[in-house]
């Protein structure tokens, strides 16, 4: 696939998915801008949370990391740009889950143990896993599938067929 198809492909998605799309979106945009205003509003779920896992800038990763997952939330939420943000979301995934997950499993995990057994090892990953886990599965759906039909995307996109097929009409 040539980068210009790539390109298409992803700014032009597909207008036809079923309307029940909308749910995806919704549970997985929802998520994304919740956890986004909790990076602002609480310093140990941004902030202090990066410094404490070692992340590298942690004001500004924390800031960056924030302001995405707020900005994408909407996009997701209102179906605009789905499958273009959706690849940093699955990006940011990835990183939770290797910045996080692997010290869970081994025990040196600088963040609070979870509350009930198990609190290391793969059934605590396993545990701990399930909502990075959903975000990335929805999120590789949307990127996949595209927003379904009660979208942004699939309102901008018929509205251009409109204006084409208007354009060949008047030639």
């Amino acid at each position: 696939m040539n980068i210009e198809k790539m390109i298409d492909w992803l700014v032009n998605s597909p207008a036809d998915g079923p309307k029940s799309t909308l749910v995806l979106r919704l549970m997985a945009g929802g998520v994304f801008l919740w956890e986004g205003i909790l990076k602002f509003v609480y310093t140990n779920q941004g902030v202090g949370r990066f410094t404490k896992l070692g992340m590298p800038f942690p004001h500004f990763t924390a800031t960056f990391v924030g302001g995405l997952e707020i900005v994408g939330g909407l996009l997701l939420l209102f179906g605009l740009m789905t499958r273009l943000i959706a690849i940093p979301f699955i990006i940011e995934m990835i990183v939770a889950i290797l910045s996080t997950k692997i010290a869970l499993y081994l025990g040196t995990s600088p963040l609070p143990l979870p509350p009930a057994l198990p609190q290391v090892g793969m059934w605590a990953v396993l545990h701990e896993i399930r909502s990075d886990y959903a975000q990335i599965m929805t999120t590789a759906f949307l990127l996949i599938n595209g927003p379904g039909k009660w979208s942004l995307d699939a309102l901008l996109r018929g509205e251009a067929r409109q204006n084409q097929a208007g354009l060949v009409q008047a030639a």
